[in-house]
């Protein structure tokens, strides 16, 4: 795999995703997301924002296939929807505590 050889739609991705988890707000998002599923309403009271911000952000990392949303009544649960970025957060988090 060279990296010259990136075509436009993976240059875009690649870019955007990192566009996601170099934004705090995201990062505690998806980080919240890996010990489960939850609601907007539950993300938003977790880690106190406002729950407008908290669905522009999930918007967002939607759009990127980064969570995945189910609905059940009137809530909507959402919960990571990449192993690959979830592992990448994960050795970033470890890499930031190591002494």
């Amino acid at each position: 795999m060279s990296g010259f050889n990136l075509d436009e739609e993976t240059l875009f991705i690649v870019s955007h995703t990192f566009k996601a988890l170099g934004e705090e707000s995201r990062i505690r998002i998806l980080s919240l997301l890996l010990d489960g599923e939850r609601s907007v309403s539950s993300i938003a009271e977790t880690l106190d924002m406002k729950q407008s911000n908290v669905s522009h952000q999930l918007r967002f990392l939607k759009n990127l296939r980064l969570v995945k949303s189910r609905r059940e009544g009137q809530s909507i649960y959402y919960s990571h929807d990449d192993t690959h970025v979830i592992k990448i957060l994960r050795e970033m988090i470890d890499h930031a505590r190591h002494n």
